[in-house]
């Protein structure tokens, strides 16, 4: 694997969520700063050396809601 893809969101009481795609892997943090921090330790965690991703993919969805 050369890749590891992330879908972020902002919490609903504030910070954000990360969830791996195709991997058991969730962290989530107060900033952006700190999320990214505890994603690259969470990866770190769950692969080996020796089949640990080289790119972390962060794809982040924000949800509005707008009235008509």
């Amino acid at each position: 694997m050369t890749e590891i893809f992330f879908l972020v969101e902002e919490a609903l009481e504030g910070g954000y969520v990360a969830k791996a795609i195709g991997e058991s892997i969730f962290t989530e943090a107060d900033s952006m700063d700190e999320l990214k921090n505890n994603i690259r330790e969470a990866v770190q965690c769950h692969f080996d050396n020796e089949n640990i991703p080289k790119i972390i993919r962060l794809h982040l969805v924000k949800e509005e809601i707008i009235t008509v």
